[in-house]
């Protein structure tokens, strides 16, 4: 009986030669056992995980110097992304705004204005104009990006400079019901639609990027209308007649299903109108103008995005404020938050009770992983046998900053 390895780095390697023991007695004499019984046999693999992201876009007239500051800080948040947890992650990127409609008021007097053309919609790659100018809505753009475009930051930059003619009515929740709910969803992009963004078994990260709250609703026409009064919050004096944010989450973590009725696996975060130190929603009035306390260039108190972003997370560590001088660090936390899924897809797997996980963290410590001491806490093969999934206990959960995972299987020789 012999242990063979196989590391789990960013090129997944079989070590060449089988080594030492689990310990005694022999499970080469256990008849439950499904035992290799060569060295030579294919080795466990560790699939890449997946990653959709869905950054979600305010485009009003406040947001210029935010969505440049993002732009700016893309490389870290990719390389983050890419780099987290010692396995490679394979990720896409889209983006929508948050204009879907400006149900609106001017010295009293009512208009509506629809954004046809956003409303949930993936953003083509805007195309730079030779006169130094951006054209925001080229034909036949691409409007999906792959972790392995030779030109994804650049583009990914160019999406998120949104420009600041949409909706001064952020409605960032509905937009995201739009862009994975509705028939959007089952319509393919070259018909407008986005169907290939979801992936089936694809984790889903979610950003957020506004320095306004919440105003979304389902009801159409909208119900609550915002005018030009700067010190009036419209959305948050009404915000009992909008949709609540309970329901959009119950949407968003029990109708985003894969293929097989599993809920997907959501990682919502947020950079949105709190305080720069508590993370704290709280309006005040400053120069007639309402604002977040500690957030002097919000435009609301950001209640709605709060709430959301607690009840996906409590600690709040999946939010942060749009008033940093930086976004570096908020970009790569977030990408921390996602690019480390405590369940990973495994090829080419004997008996699980054969199999042990060693992850080695940043420290050089070095955490063994199995069912038996509930590093491991649940194994579940695929319909055809040939794939598992393997969800890490609280014992052995990754972290972003891990080394590697190295796979350690008894075989017999």
């Amino acid at each position: 009986m012999k242990q063979r390895t196989f590391f789990a780095t960013a090129v997944l390697a079989l070590v060449a030669s089988c080594q030492g023991c689990f310990g005694c007695p022999s499970p080469v004499e256990d008849p439950n056992l499904v035992l290799v019984r060569s060295c030579e046999s294919a080795p466990p693999l560790i699939e890449p995980p997946r990653l959709d992201i869905l950054f979600v876009i305010d485009n009003s007239n406040s947001m210029r110097e935010e969505q440049e500051a993002v732009a700016r800080e893309l490389t870290a948040f990719i390389d983050e992304i890419k780099n987290s947890g010692g396995v490679p992650t394979e990720f896409n990127v889209g983006v929508i705004t948050t204009s879907i409609y400006l149900n609106g008021r001017v010295g009293g007097q009512p208009f509506v204005l629809n954004y046809p053309r956003q409303s949930g919609k993936l953003r083509p790659v805007p195309v730079e104009l030779a006169d130094g100018g951006i054209d925001l809505e080229p034909a036949d753009a691409q409007r999906l990006l792959s972790g392995t475009d030779p030109e994804l930051i650049p583009k990914f930059a160019r999406l998120i400079r949104q420009g600041t003619q949409g909706s001064g009515q952020e409605t960032p929740f509905e937009a995201v019901r739009l862009a994975l709910l509705s028939d959007l969803a089952t319509t393919p992009i070259a018909n407008g639609g986005n169907q290939e963004f979801l992936r089936d078994g694809a984790r889903l990260l979610v950003v957020l990027l506004t320095d306004e709250d919440d105003c979304s609703e389902t009801a159409r026409p909208p119900t609550v209308s915002v005018g030009d009064n700067g010190a009036v919050a419209d959305c948050t004096t009404n915000e009992m007649s909008l949709t609540t944010v309970s329901e959009y989450h119950r949407m968003f973590t029990e109708d985003l299903k894969n293929g097989d009725g599993t809920v997907k696996e959501v990682i919502w975060t947020a950079i949105a109108p709190v305080g720069v130190g508590t993370k704290a929603a709280l309006a005040v009035v400053d120069n007639n103008q309402v604002r977040n306390i500690d957030c002097p260039t919000s435009n609301q108190g950001g209640f709605r995005q709060r709430q959301m972003a607690e009840m996906f997370d409590s600690t709040l560590i999946n939010l942060d404020s749009i008033c940093r001088t930086s976004f570096r660090e908020t970009l790569i936390n977030i990408a921390q938050l996602a690019s480390v899924a405590q369940t990973i897809e495994i090829k080419n797997v004997p008996d699980e009770r054969l199999m042990q996980f060693v992850i080695t963290r940043k420290t050089g410590e070095v955490q063994n992983c199995t069912l038996s001491n509930e590093g491991i806490v649940n194994f579940s093969r695929s319909t055809e046998g040939t794939t598992a999934k393997v969800q890490f206990g609280n014992q052995c959960r990754r972290r972003a900053d891990d080394q590697a995972i190295i796979i350690k299987m008894i075989c017999a020789t």
